[in-house]
């Protein structure tokens, strides 16, 4: 056995228990998942008969489908509101110097100490006055807003990090500002926005406070508030329901982390250099 081979699999047996750990939650959800419903809570580790069908089941009873795409809906866009906004932002903070710079900066760190808890009664007010109660659109911008903050200050420290000399040659060149910014500053900025993409993403994703407080029928539900309503006030809480639910639910992330992990992995590089 190479020692190359041997140095792995001591890495490997090292990391097992963390392995272990992270997957032994998704093992549970996925076969209570595929157990038949009188078979939820015995101690069976492995169905004694069919039951894929669940996964089935539980998009036609549990109006999946179409939280699903709320949350889709919500989080991409709401990613895409904040990274229009933290882009100029940020990119100005990263190359210009302005009165004030380090009180806007602490500003930005002390925003996101706030819970949204303890500012979901103003928000609701000013949904309700502005008529956009029971409306996805209400939370695409509150999450955009929320995600504001936390993207820009990301955003700024991974931009500092890029030669202005750069954007310099390509002025001497002919480029304009813009066109520089276009075609040389974000390319390689690139695997920093991608990933406070896939964290505001996630952010968006998972809320729950602001979405239960804003969103009341059950066709505007996101995923949280869909799979929370399986649970909460029922006399009879269908398990592999739920968990088939809260299983499928994780996909998407998975999905985009696989996607966009070279991205990742070069982004969180950026910032550790720096």
């Amino acid at each position: 056995m190479s020692a190359k081979l041997k140095k792995s699999l001591l890495f490997w047996l090292l990391l097992s228990p963390l392995v272990v750990l992270i997957l032994f939650p998704f093992a549970v959800m996925f076969i209570t998942a595929i157990k038949p419903a009188n078979e939820v809570l015995s101690p069976t580790w492995w169905p004694r008969e069919e039951a894929w069908r669940n996964f089935i089941d539980m998009w036609a009873a549990t109006n999946f489908g179409n939280a699903l795409w709320n949350s889709v809906y919500v989080a991409v866009l709401s990613t895409v509101l904040a990274l229009l906004v933290s882009i100029p932002a940020a990119y100005a903070m990263s190359r210009f110097r302005f009165a004030g710079q380090g009180a806007f900066r602490q500003f930005l760190l002390v925003s996101q100490m706030l819970s949204p808890i303890v500012l979901v009664i103003g928000l609701f007010r000013l949904v309700v006055w502005l008529g956009l109660l029971d409306n996805v659109n209400s939370i695409v911008f509150v999450y955009g807003a929320f995600n504001v903050a936390f993207t820009v200050w990301m955003l700024q420290s991974y931009f500092s990090t890029i030669p202005k000399d750069l954007e310099e040659a390509a002025w001497i060149e002919g480029a304009s500002p813009a066109r520089a910014l276009a075609m040389v500053f974000l390319p390689l900025a690139l695997p920093a926005m991608t990933v406070t993409a896939i964290f505001s993403f996630i952010n968006a994703w998972n809320e729950f406070v602001i979405a239960l407080t804003m969103l009341r029928r059950q066709e505007s539900y996101t995923l949280p508030i869909q799979i929370f309503s399986l649970v909460a006030g029922r006399y009879t809480v269908e398990w592999h329901h739920v968990m088939a639910a809260t299983f499928v639910a994780t996909i998407p992330v998975a999905i985009v982390f696989a996607w966009l992990q070279r991205y990742l992995v070069r982004g969180l590089a950026i910032g550790a250099v720096k």
